[in-house]
């Protein structure tokens, strides 16, 4: 398959610990770096005006890698998943069949848990990859804005002529009840059947690889036997599709994190309680899945490690509740990068819950996600 790539500026070396208004992002432009247009899951790659073609596209992401790291910096969060456009409307009620009812307001935002989960990562300043597929949209331009101003690495997101961006229908009504209708698109039906050498190449350089269930399970098991190939450890959201996970997927997860009611529904067990939670998760430990960091709302966190004691977390009180829209997602990103960066599972655990409690305090996902300087004064202020 053959690579196209647009104008990139090197990337410059930055300290973490920075305010990200002062850290340099290669990808803070208006649309994608690399953008490849499939027409169908076989077909070649082809141009979309961008300036040149390379010859080997698999060596300009392994380029673009590790002039993103300085000496000392870690390697970088990869995130494979999904991005929505979600199309949020106010209403006074939902319709009835075959009537026409008129929103107060409407807005459109970019979401998904894997653009969710990316943007997290990049406003945390650590290097962040997003591996999706897109359409020839005005959703995909959205959303490839939100990702770029989010410091997320574009080199590996996919345009698609035969599908349109995924998105969603939000209708919200006065009492905070809400009804959605997610239409899947590219998300679910642009994938090639193998993953490209470009692909291969980035995953096989993370740090972490973070996965979620808002894409075919077929991509997120090819996605973890290439990491765990390459000793690279894959944290899996359980959020998205309610059905059974594969055995398969399972077996190639070193890190499971659902929330208690995901949780209760993928091992058929009671979550009410603490007790019932541990129970759940050691059946999650006879499934294959070593680690299984459970995410409880206000009651906090929990990561039960098979054959260890519990490592439990408070959450961290919020001066304001706002929406809780992206909070699971800020906690599994922040939880990564942590873990990426060295920190212990107590560590990484607190970092999430500090990124997670200043996430509620702002409308919206992607819009919601702190910055890393927010994060590191929340946890000094303790």
């Amino acid at each position: 398959m053959e690579g196209l790539i647009g104008t990139i500026s090197p990337p410059q070396q930055w300290d973490p610990t920075r305010p990200t208004a002062t850290r340099p992002h290669t990808t803070r432009i208006s649309i994608p770096i690399h953008l490849h247009l499939y027409t169908n899951r076989n077909s070649r790659s082809r141009s979309l005006s961008f300036r040149r073609r390379l010859n080997n596209p698999s060596k300009v992401a392994a380029t673009i890698i590790s002039s993103s790291l300085g000496e000392d910096q870690s390697p970088p969060l990869v995130v494979v998943g999904s991005a929505n456009a979600d199309i949020y409307v106010e209403i006074d009620r939902l319709p009835r069949e075959g009537e026409t009812v008129s929103a107060k307001t409407g807005q459109t935002l970019a979401g998904g848990k894997g653009a969710n989960q990316a943007v997290c990562g990049g406003k945390l300043s650590h290097p962040t990859f997003f591996i999706g597929q897109l359409g020839s949209d005005a959703h995909a331009r959205l959303i490839a804005e939100s990702l770029g101003n989010g410091g997320v690495h574009l080199d590996r997101v996919s345009r698609n002529e035969d599908a349109p961006t995924g998105h969603a229908v939000v209708m919200l009504q006065p009492d905070g009840q809400n009804s959605i209708i997610i239409v899947g698109g590219a998300n679910m039906c642009c994938w090639p059947d193998q993953l490209p050498a470009e692909d291969v190449d980035v995953i096989e350089k993370a740090g972490v690889v973070l996965l979620q269930r808002e894409i075919p399970d077929r991509v997120n098991i090819q996605v973890a036997k290439v990491a765990r190939a390459a000793k690279v450890p894959v944290i899996l959201d359980a959020g998205g599709m309610d059905g059974p996970l594969p055995a398969e997927l399972l077996k190639l997860v070193d890190i499971l994190s659902p929330n208690e009611s995901e949780l209760g529904r993928l091992t058929g067990l009671p979550t009410d309680s603490f007790d019932q939670i541990s129970q759940a998760a050691t059946a999650c430990h006879q499934m294959g899945v070593n680690q299984v960091l459970v995410k409880l709302g206000e009651k906090g966190s929990a990561l039960f490690i098979e054959g260890k004691e519990p490592i439990k977390q408070a959450i961290i009180p919020a001066s304001k509740v706002v929406d809780t829209t992206g909070a699971g997602d800020t906690f599994t990103a922040a939880f990564a990068v942590a873990l990426v960066e060295g920190k212990s599972h107590a560590e990484c655990m607190k970092f999430a819950a500090a990124a997670a409690s200043l996430c509620v305090q702002v409308k919206g996902a992607i819009p919601s996600m702190p910055e890393r300087t927010a994060v590191l004064e929340l946890l000094k202020s303790l």
